[in-house]
């Protein structure tokens, strides 16, 4: 399928924005973090392999296909080293249209210190994302990674990476983005909480008022989840 250069051209815009943002917000630094956008049923738009960040230009973007092959895009720029994690997302998912990979730093300590994701402590990341998963460790850049997210990503729209970084997914770059400063937001209130002494989370009862107060049938969905996370913490 022909890519339209006018969507192409706008989302290489949006791309390098939302790129900036995640750099400002130290959710990924230096040539870390890559994300990606669905352009057709078989043609992504990548950032590459290597590049540090605040000089990414749109022109640096890559398109490829359905296996990772570079279709498009200047010829010493690989494409991302994680473009199978990518891949996988979007064969998982036929909702989702952008996916990023990153490194927030208190998400990812989570896992280096084997805490799981606190979603229980303030209601909008229970309202935004439900539970989310950590996907065990495997080596960066290979296909045993993307594997590890299969099963979590038909679920979730957030997935941590032990010891590595986080994968948020969306129907559009904002989307992707407000699940990844959501989830980031949410572990740094819990570690700023921890430093404090103690840590209140919300109840079972405060919980399925949530889901009375914002009954959605998505909602519903998200709250179930955290409350099945908890019970089995006990």
């Amino acid at each position: 399928m022909e890519v339209d250069k006018k969507l192409e051209h706008r989302l290489r815009k949006e791309i390098i924005d939302t790129t900036q943002i995640c750099v400002d917000y130290g959710l990924i630094r230096s040539s870390e973090g890559n994300i990606s956008v669905r352009l057709t049923e078989d043609r992504y738009l990548v950032t590459p392999s290597g590049i540090y960040k605040r000089r990414m230009k749109p022109k640096h973007l890559l398109i490829v296909d359905q296996e990772g092959n570079k279709v498009k895009g200047k010829r010493d720029l690989p494409p991302s080293s994680e473009i199978q994690l990518h891949l996988e997302v979007y064969r998982q998912r036929a909702d989702v249209n952008a996916v990023f990979h990153a490194h927030p730093p208190y998400s990812t300590a989570l896992t280096i210190a084997g805490i799981p994701f606190p979603t229980d402590v303030i209601p909008e990341v229970i309202v935004l994302l439900g539970e989310v998963p950590t996907a065990p460790y495997a080596t960066p850049g290979t296909q045993e990674l993307a594997l590890t997210i299969r099963e979590p990503i038909k679920h979730h729209n957030a997935v941590l990476m032990q010891n590595h970084g986080s994968v948020t997914v969306g129907r559009t770059l904002e989307e992707a983005l407000i699940a990844l400063e959501s989830m980031e937001h949410a572990a740094h209130l819990y570690y700023l909480a921890k430093s404090l002494g103690r840590v209140m989370p919300l109840s079972e009862e405060n919980l399925k008022r949530l889901r009375e107060t914002w009954y959605s049938r998505n909602i519903e969905q998200l709250v179930d989840q955290v409350i099945e996370s908890l019970r089995s913490k006990r």
